[in-house]
């Protein structure tokens, strides 16, 4: 075992931080204590890693998250990003000592720029981020970790999971984008009452109220996740980032803008796709009568 300048260690010729494996193929992402990282087969698995605390997002985090997903932008190890938590939570939300105590006492602008950096990471770059995202919620789901569980495109959680909004147990409303993000995925009547509550719920009725895709057991939960991430992965990505922004940004149009807005959308997916795609789909299907569009996707790599 050998140690470079960056901190990076070599082992069976993998790079490796704290511990978890790298391919060599590209440089390393940043990374550090309260984020980690590791790439499978075109999946990064991005763990907030504060287990002691829950995962507790607090201003070193925020400014760990936001390099990492710059720079997996950019990386082909990453077709699909998944997010998640160590240990038993997948997060807390906000470290209420850290985000909120220590930093009451600093000038407005000082409070403010900690809660920007937060933001940039939570729903600014991960609601519109290029790459397909799925939240994986193993664990203890409050407050603040709702923003990236719902700006995530997909989300899986364990039945067992714990949600809740508690703020209002606290003395406050669940700002930050958090009751935004509630809005966006459960009905009128299924948010106001957990707002209003703070009640907890579970991955069952999580998944019965759309706040995630589906529930399963634990012990199944990183199976189905990568599961899910592998079926995405065989998909078009070009196509697929079109798919998802078109979606994103149709559903605030009326109907005649978005019928122009999916219009540019569909010849810009189509001008910059390197595979060309809808050609290989129409030849296989009509041509060659290889495959069926309805039933998988065309065979890529031809």
């Amino acid at each position: 075992m050998t140690l470079n300048r960056a901190g990076w260690y070599r082992i069976d010729d993998h790079l490796c931080m704290g511990g978890e494996k790298m391919s060599t193929s590209d440089k390393p992402v940043p990374g550090g204590k309260t984020v980690k990282l590791e790439f499978d087969a075109g999946i990064a698995w991005v763990t907030l890693n504060r287990p002691k605390k829950r995962n507790a997002v607090n201003p070193t985090m925020n400014d760990e998250m936001l390099p990492i997903l710059d720079a997996l932008e950019l990386d082909d190890r990453c077709g699909v990003l998944v997010l998640t938590g160590a240990g038993e939570s997948f997060s807390a939300g906000m470290d209420l000592k850290e985000y909120f105590r220590e930093v009451d006492h600093e000038p407005a602008l000082k409070q403010a720029q900690v809660r920007r950096a937060a933001y940039a990471w939570m729903w600014r770059r991960l609601i519109n981020y290029p790459k397909p995202t799925i939240a994986m919620v193993n664990g203890w789901c409050f407050g603040g970790a709702f923003t990236p569980l719902v700006a995530c495109d997909l989300a899986i959680a364990a039945d067992e999971a714990q949600f809740g909004l508690s703020e209002i147990n606290w003395g406050i409303i669940p700002a930050g984008n958090v009751t935004r993000a509630v809005a966006q995925v459960m009905n009128h009547r299924d948010s106001l009452y957990y707002i209003m509550t703070g009640d907890t719920f579970d991955g069952k009725k999580a998944a019965e109220m759309g706040l995630v895709n589906k529930s399963v057991p634990r012990a199944q939960l990183r199976t189905e996740t990568e599961a899910l991430a592998r079926k995405l992965l065989k998909k078009n990505p070009t196509v697929l980032r079109h798919a998802k922004t078109a979606f994103k940004v149709v559903r605030d149009l009326d109907w005649d803008t978005s019928e122009t807005f999916l219009a540019a959308m569909a010849v810009s997916s189509g001008a910059s796709d390197p595979e060309r795609g809808r050609q290989k789909g129409m030849s296989q299907f009509l041509d060659e009568k290889s495959y069926r569009p309805g039933l998988g996707p065309y065979r890529r790599g031809e």
